[in-house]
C-alpha cells in the first residue's frame, strides 16, 4: 500500500497536469525542477511531493 495524498496535493498536482502538460515528463528529477519553475513553493517536501504524484499521473496517462 502507497502512501495516501491529501486533497491539497492531488488538486494542486491535476492543475499543474492540466494547464502544463507538455512540460511534465515520467521522470521524477525532471518533474521537480519543472515544478519549482513553475510554482513558487517554499517547502521542498511539497515540492517533491507534488513532482512524484506528477510523474504517476503521467505513467497511468501512458498506460492508458
Amino acid at each position: 500500500m502507497g502512501r495516501i495524498k491529501t486533497k491539497l496535493i492531488k488538486r494542486v498536482s491535476n492543475e499543474l497536469f492540466n494547464k502544463h502538460l507538455e512540460l511534465v515528463k515520467d521522470n521524477f528529477t525532471e518533474n521537480k525542477v519543472v515544478v519549482g519553475q513553475i510554482t513558487d513553493l517554499r517547502s521542498k517536501k511539497l515540492r517533491n511531493i507534488i513532482a512524484g504524484y506528477l510523474t504517476r499521473l503521467h505513467q497511468n496517462q501512458e498506460d492508458i
